[in-house]
């Protein structure tokens, strides 16, 4: 199958206290894993789409097969944010620092750091329902913040309400912190800073 279900760069349990195991175990091998067996699922009748790689599908959704279309759109959004998530999750203590040029930009575009996590913190507590709260980069190189429902991406021309690279992305799915937040979906927003791969993000800005 061309997508595939990718391993934690770190173990199950490293994110502890602030995302915990559980959590973390059932997220990626249960939510992750259906959206990867449901993509693959979708593209077997449309091998084209299926040698693309998921960046690039995000891209193109409003040109998949319109018989697929919505499931690709759920399924291969799930698969795309879900394996950016990963990626800019870290240890506590282990995320590094924004680099020079990602903190020069948010300075530039909310005022200070502090400033950028009230704003991103609204956008998460903020959706209703399911989706994510993203920090991006826009085409001029500046950040801004933006949030998406359900599983669409910013990546998603013609479907995003902003379009630009995902340079941190947060699940705000309650499936993503039910277990050890319950209702308290700002308590996990601001947990989150704890464990922010800054190193990864900056990597994401840089690219």
């Amino acid at each position: 199958m061309p997508f595939t279900l990718p391993d934690l760069p770190y173990a199950e349990n490293a994110l502890e206290p602030h995302i915990d195991a559980q959590t973390m175990n059932i997220h990626r091998t249960k939510h992750h894993q259906a959206y990867v067996t449901n993509l693959n699922k979708a593209l077997e009748s449309h091998p084209d789409w299926a040698s693309k790689s998921i960046e690039e599908i995000c891209r193109k959704i409003t040109q998949v097969p319109e018989a697929v279309r919505g499931v690709v759109r759920n399924n291969g959004g799930g698969h795309f944010n879900h394996s950016l998530f990963w990626q800019v999750l870290a240890p506590a203590g282990k995320g590094g620092s924004p680099s020079e040029a990602l903190a020069a930009a948010i300075t530039k575009a909310f005022g200070s750091m502090d400033d950028m996590k009230a704003k991103f913190a609204a956008a998460a507590t903020g959706r209703f329902g399911s989706g994510w709260a993203w920090l991006i980069r826009k085409g001029d190189g500046s950040v801004a913040i933006t949030s998406t429902p359900n599983q669409d991406n910013p990546l998603m021309d013609g479907v995003a309400e902003m379009g630009g690279i995902p340079i941190l992305g947060l699940d705000v799915w309650e499936h993503a912190y039910y277990l050890h937040y319950q209702n308290r979906r700002p308590d996990y927003v601001a947990a989150f800073w704890n464990v922010v791969n800054w190193a990864e993000a900056s990597r994401r800005f840089s690219a």
